[in-house]
């Protein structure tokens, strides 16, 4: 890892560390608010492909979060750009609600298939086109491959099992654009004038958003909330740079230890 400089920058997931679904994490708000009151710059990163940025945006000010749009990057983003830049129209497995964030983008006569968060579209026969269009050369571009993520109700499947299966079924390998791919890190700084040992991330998966972050050459700040399940920071390597109950807690160890 690149030697360690000055703190510049935080990068914040969203649904799990600040929020679970329509409610907030006990404080966040504050916290948020004190963090902001430092000299970083805050930016918010999030491989939510369940509805587009602006219903996302309305979400978090319904929970009276002070956050612009321009300061979140989320994997639907990603997404949209490499499907622009291969210029290949797309079968769209992703939520309804996340349609609009691909408006322009031709979908007719598909020729690719870009898979997200779509329980609504994981059944046989949507699948078994997808897996038709792969077998014929179409390229596979998964949002993100989570593994499961945090809903009011308990923990849900995510989009990876149902990516691996379309992988295993053709012999081919997804393109991932969300966490916890580097470029995804690289991408969410770009503009903030910002080098990744300038930076940590808070997240409540330790894979996709800490594990990615440290391999991109940030800090990582695992929370106790969402997802988090009991020695989950045992599972990457290097470990977190530290594990605490909530977004709170972290915001008052970068307060007090990193600037």
């Amino acid at each position: 890892m690149a030697v360690r400089r000055a703190l510049k920058a935080v990068l914040v997931d969203l649904n799990g560390t600040l929020h679970i679904e329509d409610a907030a994490v006990p404080g966040a708000q504050e916290a948020l608010k004190r963090l902001r009151s430092s000299s970083v710059i805050v930016r918010f990163v999030t491989n939510t492909t369940k509805e587009s940025k602006q219903d996302l945006l309305e979400r978090l000010k319904k929970l009276e979060f002070d956050i612009s749009e321009d300061e979140i990057f989320t994997s639907l983003t990603a997404a949209r750009s490499l499907v622009e830049q291969k210029q290949v129209r797309p079968m769209l497995l992703v939520d309804d609600r996340a349609l609009p964030d691909f408006k322009g983008i031709q979908t007719n006569d598909p020729n690719a298939v870009v898979i997200g968060l779509a329980p609504e579209h994981f059944h046989y026969q949507t699948l078994n086109q997808a897996f038709r269009l792969l077998l014929d050369g179409a390229p596979l571009i998964a949002i993100h491959k989570a593994r499961y993520y945090k809903r009011k109700d308990g923990l849900a499947l995510g989009p990876g099992p149902f990516v691996t299966a379309l992988e295993y079924a053709t012999d081919t390998s997804a393109i991932v654009v969300g966490k916890p791919e580097k470029t995804f890190f690289l991408e969410a700084l770009r503009g903030t004038g910002c080098e990744p040992e300038e930076a940590v991330m808070i997240g409540d998966d330790c894979r996709d958003d800490v594990g990615g972050a440290q391999n991109a050459g940030m800090l990582g700040i695992l929370v106790k909330t969402g997802k988090y399940r009991a020695a989950d920071e045992e599972k990457i390597s290097p470990p977190p740079y530290l594990t605490c109950e909530s977004f709170p807690h972290a915001v008052d160890h970068i307060l007090q230890h990193l600037l």
